[in-house]
This record gives C-alpha cells, sequence and structure tokens, in this order.
C-alpha cells in the first residue's frame, strides 16, 4: 500500500510533532504509511513523484497566504513557495488532497478564490459547523451530523469560492468551512485532526502568537474541553480510508 505524504507547516518543533501524531491517529495510519516533511527544515525534492502517495495531507501552521510577500517571516515563505509549487500538480492531475486550515488558503488562493483578513476571522476554540446541501452528499462527509462542532483559531479566511469548488460545510462566523475541487481535492477551515487535548497543547505553544490574549489560555482551554467535538476526526479518517 502506498503512503500519505504529509506535510507540515509548524516551525515549532513540539507543535509539529504533536500534529503529525494527531493527524496519524485520527487517520487510523501507522507511521509506516506516512512520509513526513517538515517543510520549515527540509525541501520537497526535486524528483517528487505523486503517483507513489496515496494522497498528500498538508497540516496548519502560523503563516497566511494573504500576508505580503514583502513582510513575511522568510521561513514561512519558503513554506508556502514549496506548498504552492505542488499545487498545479495536485490540480492537473486530481491528487486526493486534504488542506486542514493553512491547507485551504493555500488551495483557494492557488485557484484565483479571494483569501484575505478582512472578514470571517475566527478565535481559538469550538466553532458550529453545518453541511450544506452538497456536503450531504459527498463521500468524506455524508451521514455525519447535520450540525456539528469543529476547532477553529485562524486570522485569514476564504471571501469568495474560484469557481469549480464545491462548497461542503458551513457555519455562521466563517461561511467556508470545507470544500471540494475535482473529484479528490479536499480543503477544511477547521482542523479535523484536533481533539480538546490536541487544541489545550496548541493554545499553550501560541499563546504568545496573536491569536488571542496570553491571560485568556486557561479559559480558553476549559471551553475546548467542554465542546463536543467528533465529526472532524471522521472526515479525515474517511480521507485516509478511501484514498488508502
Amino acid at each position: 500500500m502506498k503512503p500519505f505524504l504529509i506535510l507540515q507547516a509548524r516551525p515549532e518543533t513540539d507543535a509539529s510533532d504533536q500534529e503529525f501524531a494527531a493527524i496519524l491517529d485520527k487517520c487510523r495510519l501507522p507511521a509506516s504509511r506516512a512520509r513526513r516533511i517538515r517543510l520549515d527544515q527540509e525541501a520537497l525534492p526535486d524528483d517528487l513523484d505523486l503517483s507513489d502517495y496515496a494522497g498528500v495531507i498538508v497540516g496548519g501552521g502560523p503563516g497566511c497566504v494573504s500576508d505580503d510577500p514583502a513582510s513575511k517571516d522568510p521561513v514561512e515563505a519558503r513554506i508556502e513557495a514549496q506548498v504552492m509549487g505542488l499545487m498545479p500538480q495536485i490540480i492537473a492531475r486530481d491528487h486526493p488532497f486534504m488542506g486542514c486550515c493553512y491547507g485551504l488558503g493555500v488551495l483557494v488562493h492557488h485557484l484565483g478564490g479571494e483569501v484575505s483578513k478582512a472578514r470571517y476571522g475566527e478565535p481559538v476554540g469550538p466553532s458550529l459547523c453545518a453541511l450544506t446541501d452538497d456536503g450531504k452528499a459527498d463521500p468524506l462527509t455524508a451521514g455525519l451530523e447535520p450540525q456539528f462542532e469543529a476547532f477553529v483559531g485562524h486570522k485569514e479566511a476564504v471571501q469568495s469560492l474560484p469557481e469549480g469548488c464545491v462548497h461542503l460545510v458551513r457555519s455562521d462566523p466563517c461561511p467556508v468551512q470545507m470544500v471540494r475541487f475535482g473529484r479528490n481535492v479536499y480543503a477544511t477551515q477547521f482542523h479535523p485532526e484536533a481533539d480538546a487535548t490536541d487544541f489545550e497543547n496548541r493554545i499553550n505553544i501560541y499563546k504568545n502568537h496573536g491569536y488571542f490574549r496570553p491571560e485568556d489560555a486557561q479559559a480558553l482551554i476549559t471551553t475546548c474541553h467542554a465542546a463536543n467535538v467528533t465529526e472532524p476526526a471522521i472526515i479525515l479518517r474517511r480521507f485516509a480510508e478511501r484514498y488508502g
């Protein structure tokens, strides 16, 4: 069986390690079925052949595709360039792809949609999402609860969808929560890999990164543990099952 290619954009080792473990856990994949590349430390191989991989999963990160290129952190700019450089192959082949949070911005930006900080940013914590009519029929989301909680936390968001994107999940604070392009290319604004413990870890890691006031960290952790977040992990598991 082919492995999944897992691309990570988090330069913090503890956050990156925790995210990788969470992705494997929610996908129900052994480490032997994954090739992990931390893009802050390792460049994508020039001879990368997507046909060697069952699918590609892009994790989250502190970068924003809508930031002014002239002012981007050099590491974040390098990470973004590598992921963006892979997107033409992903789209041309309709290769299985799951972008998580940051990955949604990458996909929509590549396709010509609008991603910015103008509207729809969400604070760290649970958000109530809902399936669209297309979401009720898609293989990854059909049969899920019509409304479900998911963990979010993002400064930028999709303002307008590019032509050809199928809208699968929405919410009131952030209309575009999950999309599909073609038959096999998916992305979510929420974090399908994250449970309450994962978000507790990230809150502690990122409490000085401008997502929330540091003094609010414990209250956010309490809110996360009080949430009932179950359906997002099913989406990620179905992706791994469908293409693995």
